[in-house]
């Protein structure tokens, strides 16, 4: 009687979504919430200290800047992440985010408060990387852009939370203080529900049988590594530096996703977390009417934004998406006759235009990276983008105060046009419905 054949296990990525996905995406929404939160809290507790005490244009730009300065270090964490494991990184950082913004009790130096301001987008520098890249490496594939669209949902409500939470604190170092509530709920949260390793990490650090061990105890014996994990585990990635995201194979992939992130970034940024100074210079309504109003615009355009992301494809979004929301900046800036109510339109209509590129955000970055260089690559990407952040926050405030608000909304404008100009001449189709579907058709017409 001949040995029966043991059955060939089938590649972890298609299995069905369970406990371990879910786990992951909750761990990560709890972070996006408290990555939104400390980002948009230094605009309410500086505008709050201006109340209290003189603070220069200089300061104002600086500080609000300090946290997405801090951020620009997820090409350091990225390479960190492809080094060590997503997982550690993911199991302290929250604890040091606690500590660093507890510490902002203790001073009202100007100085002091922004380093500590950077030290916090450092330690959220790592859920914008490893968080992102141990999701990707986790889900099932048919399911990884669809949910990772909707991670920008829990990021908005923290970026809007700290604007509602923020005032009720009664002075301004407590708000400034205040993300080590969620950032100890979120590290309790990791720690008890012990969050595994990525099994593509494992796969390229070599150690192909404690990748299967992992995916075995996760998912259960009929999940495995696929073929071409199998081989690749035979050649382990050998140490690579983060100049290989600009080698002829990346180039492409990391040019598209900084000039996208990037110009994103510097335009939303600037104007949400100093969002009070604009609506003074434009004249269009009160600063709390104007907030509520531009606070809701945003989450109907992630939710807008989630549903066309996921029926389009990746370069139709971002380009309909950039070019959209920099003709509605454009008009804001070019039409100071407008009627403040047409010009509160366009102002909500921007809102929501802009906001619905969010989704992009998460998906799209990391779909232009293979596993082994993505945790490298996506913070190449996000370092970028935070370099675009903190010179539209930091430089925002000095425009408006120097000219006038109009050159700032042109400014802005003329940077989304050009972006939507570059995706729709160089960014790459990611989207897996669409590379499937041309795959499909590439078959067929070979078979002709």
């Amino acid at each position: 009687m001949e040995e029966q054949a043991r059955p060939r296990k089938r590649f972890y990525k298609h299995a069905p979504l369970s406990w371990v996905h879910l786990k992951i995406y909750l761990a990560i929404i709890l972070g996006q919430f408290v990555c939104g939160y400390a980002i948009q809290i230094s605009g309410t507790a500086i505008t709050a200290a201006q109340k209290v005490m003189p603070i220069s244009d200089f300061w104002i730009g600086l500080i609000g800047a300090g946290t997405l300065i801090g951020l620009a270090g997820s090409l350091l964490v990225g390479k960190l992440s492809d080094r060590i494991g997503r997982r550690r990184l993911l199991l302290a950082n929250m604890y040091i985010l606690v500590a660093v913004s507890l510490l902002q009790l203790l001073t009202s130096n100007l100085l002091m408060t922004f380093i500590l301001r950077v030290l916090v987008g450092l330690m959220v520098a790592v859920d914008y990387t490893a968080g992102n890249t141990l999701l990707i490496e986790w889900l099932p594939s048919k399911e990884a852009g669809r949910i990772q669209s909707r991670l920008v949902i829990y990021w908005t409500i923290g970026f809007i939370a700290a604007s509602v939470i923020g005032p009720l604190f009664t002075n301004w170092q407590m708000m400034m203080a205040s993300p080590a509530i969620f950032a100890l709920i979120t590290a309790i949260f990791r720690s008890v529900v012990k969050l595994p390793t990525s099994p593509s990490w494992l796969v390229n650090q070599g150690k192909p049988k404690a990748a299967q061990r992992v995916i075995t105890k996760n998912l259960g014996r009929k999940w495995g590594l696929s073929k071409q994990q199998k081989v690749a585990a035979q050649t382990p990635n050998e140490s690579f530096k983060w100049t290989v995201v600009f080698s002829k194979k990346y180039l492409r992939q990391t040019a598209v996703g900084g000039v996208f992130y990037a110009s994103q970034s510097f335009t939303f940024f600037g104007i949400s977390i100093f969002l009070p100074i604009l609506v003074k210079g434009m004249g269009i309504g009160s600063a709390s009417t104007v907030n509520y109003l531009y606070n809701g615009s945003m989450m109907i355009g992630v939710l807008l934004g989630i549903v066309v992301f996921n029926h389009v494809s990746r370069r139709q979004f971002l380009v309909a998406d950039f070019g959209l929301a920099g003709i509605a900046l454009l008009l804001l800036a070019f039409g100071k006759s407008l009627p403040a109510t047409v010009s509160l339109v366009l102002f909500s209509l921007f809102a929501v235009i802009l906001s619905a590129g969010l989704v992009a955000d998460y998906p799209y970055t990391s779909e232009l990276f293979d596993s082994s260089v993505r945790g490298t690559g996506v913070g190449m990407v996000v370092t970028f983008s935070r370099i675009g952040a903190a010179a539209g926050t930091f430089l925002l405030p000095i425009i408006t105060n120097a000219w006038q608000v109009q050159t700032a909304m042109g400014i802005c404008g003329v940077i989304l046009v050009f972006a939507a100009s570059y995706c729709l001449a160089r960014a790459p189709e990611t989207s897996p419905k669409i590379l499937h579907e041309r795959a499909a058709h590439h078959v067929v017409q070979s078979g002709k």
